[in-house]
């Protein structure tokens, strides 16, 4: 089962239910502190990658805000989930790009929408973000029509911004998506990244960056190009969708950490891949942390959220009869702290103010 399914199947079953000065102190080569990464900003509580996510994530104490980078017609990498925006904006609802609708083979999946590929930025722009999640975020879908997609310059100049008006520093941690896709249909993303790592003046191993991808190529390719630091993600099934006979499995042994580490300064694994759960409750916590460590990587694992619907049984709360019982909010401190507690060096969440609250 590929990443796409799996994001399409979890989509389906809700609706059916800045600068060498600034460099975060909390990176394992310093203080042992966790990073918080907000995952796609506050995106349990606002319509993700917009401004509204990200400045609630800041005022929650976030070290980093993370943003997606997918291109459009005109070259320009703008923030979104995935190139497929019928989910997270309003194009749907806009007629003068009913005829923009198609269907796309995309890292092995068929997918029908609209997507940033077939929009110039300045067609990208006249959209309004939405929350791609109504059914199990609600209070987040009242907020939607009322921001804009951004740009990746955009988010980095938020984050300066944000940084120089609370006196911390506000990290950013791109997400090149789909980059084989983006290569096959004359879009790369891979120098635009390098382009705008420098034009940021983010291009070095010190800047507060990390640039994440879940295939393998590009990593390489940036690893030649750029000392920012950069982080192989992974997924419990699966393999990278430019290393066809690849599993994500293959890449996390010891000896395959090893190879990782010669492209990536740090791994992004699926949190289950560190602390395993069954349908009733946490398990033991794995050996990958350490593995990892060994390596030489530092490790940040995706992606904590709070609600009941991502939770064993035990960690549930409220009523089980009630309507809205999968969107209440559990015990998602109990999976924080099992992750801390297995010597995470960060982690991604949707809620980076419970994040920030549970490594205390």
């Amino acid at each position: 089962m590929t990443l796409l399914t799996r994001r399409a199947m979890t989509t389906a079953a809700l609706a059916g239910t800045m600068g060498a000065s600034m460099i975060p102190t909390m990176v394992r080569a310093g203080v042992r502190k966790p990073i918080v990464i907000a995952h796609r900003g506050a995106s349990g509580e606002r319509p993700e990658h917009t401004l509204l996510a990200y400045g609630l994530a800041v005022e929650q104490g976030c070290d980093f805000i993370e943003p997606d980078l997918v291109a459009t017609k005109d070259g320009h990498l703008v923030v979104r989930h995935e190139n497929e925006i019928g989910g997270t904006t309003d194009v749907a609802s806009r007629p003068e790009f009913a005829g923009r609708k198609a269907t796309k083979t995309i890292d092995g999946e068929s997918l029908t929408g609209w997507f940033t590929e077939d929009f110039t930025l300045a067609e990208i722009k006249s959209l309004r973000a939405r929350e791609r999640l109504p059914q199990l975020r609600p209070a987040s879908a009242a907020f939607d029509g009322q921001a804009s997609v951004l740009t990746f310059d955009e988010v980095v100049a938020f984050a300066r911004a944000e940084s120089r008006r609370t006196g911390r520093t506000i990290g950013v941690y791109p997400e090149m998506k789909h980059p084989a896709y983006f290569a096959s249909i004359g879009l790369a993303i891979e120098g635009r990244m390098i382009e705008a790592l420098k034009r940021n003046d983010l291009n070095s191993k010190t800047a507060p960056v990390f640039v994440q991808c879940f295939e393998v190529g590009p990593l390489k390719t940036l690893r030649l190009k750029t000392p920012a630091r950069l982080v192989l993600l992974v997924a419990g099934e699966g393999g990278p969708a430019d290393q066809p006979g690849v599993r994500y499995a293959d890449l996390v042994t010891p000896e395959g950490l090893k190879g990782v580490a010669a492209y990536a300064d740090g791994l992004g694994p699926e949190k289950t891949m560190i602390v395993p759960q069954d349908k009733q409750t946490l398990l033991p916590a794995t050996s990958l942390v350490k593995d990892a460590h060994a390596a030489g990587l530092v490790v940040h694992p995706w992606t904590v959220r709070a609600e009941n619907y991502f939770l064993p049984q035990t960690l549930r709360k409220g009523n089980a009869g009630a309507a809205d019982y999968l969107a209440q909010r559990g015990d998602v401190a109990a999976v924080l702290k099992a992750l801390y507690a297995a010597g995470v060096d960060g982690v991604f969440s949707d809620f980076p103010g419970l994040a920030v609250a549970a490594r205390g």
